[in-house]
């Protein structure tokens, strides 16, 4: 019987060795009591993971998300038509949209510009957008010879063109590299559209006319980002309707 065997714990891999009893991770000189990370957990099980009381808190979360759907609607509608007929015009003049943000943000950015490029929910040609986020050689070397906060900011004074807009997404409003793409933006005078939360933050601040704001009232950036993307598919919606029609 070998000495040694291979074990997982939180989708790690380790070598147990059963003569040491100790566990030691792959990438790193790092022991861990097998024994005792097992009893602990089922202690830890034990006590606290009362499935009732997870439940309840799913649970809390759908609520949470539609009160602030619901309550918000009413407000968000209009900025949210105004945007999809910025990003309309756009599109429809040989404009493209350039989309940026970060973590989930940058998810968002990548999310819209996929369904306008290849589609939403109807057959239609493909519509012109671009997310800043993807190019991993072009982001590393911004970040890396100049500042992280110019790696969007950078990209949007390369490629926009007066014709083009810019979609900026920040939960806080605060994102210095988005509020950087926001200022490059306006030098190219291109238009914005700011997916923001809570008070709008900086981003609000420097918005120009004809610049639009879809701010979400809320606090928890979980619910903000629920509702951005909510906003995006309405966008996407609005687009197709003014392009195709019922």
């Amino acid at each position: 019987m070998t000495s040694t065997e291979t074990v997982s714990l939180l989708g790690q891999s380790f070598f147990w060795d059963e003569a040491q009893g100790a566990a030691q991770r792959n990438d790193e000189a790092y022991h861990i009591d097998r024994r005792g990370i097992s009893e602990h957990a089922t202690q830890r099980f034990a006590q606290k993971m009362d499935f009732m009381d997870i439940n309840k808190r799913i649970i809390k979360h759908f609520t949470d998300s539609a009160e602030l759907k619901l309550k918000i609607k009413d407000t968000l509608a209009a900025p949210i038509a105004n945007a999809a007929q910025l990003f309309f015009d756009c599109v429809t003049n040989d404009g493209k949209i350039l989309c940026c943000g970060n973590g989930g943000s940058a998810a968002d950015a990548q999310h819209f510009a996929a369904e306008l490029l290849n589609r939403f929910e109807i057959e239609r040609p493909g519509l012109a957008a671009v997310a800043l986020t993807t190019d991993s050689s072009v982001l590393t070397s911004i970040a890396n010879d100049y500042d992280f906060s110019l790696i969007f900011s950078k990209q949007v004074r390369a490629l926009g063109l007066p014709r083009d807009s810019l979609l900026a997404i920040s939960t806080s409003g605060h994102s210095p590299n988005v509020v950087a793409a926001i200022h490059a933006a306006h030098d190219r005078n291109m238009r914005v559209v700011a997916l923001t939360g809570r008070d709008g933050g900086e981003m609000a601040a420097i918005l120009k006319p004809g610049d639009v704001s879809i701010c979400v009232d809320g606090r928890s950036t979980a619910r903000i980002q629920e509702v951005h993307l909510l906003a995006l598919h309405c966008i996407c919606d609005v687009i197709d309707y003014h392009l195709m029609g019922e």
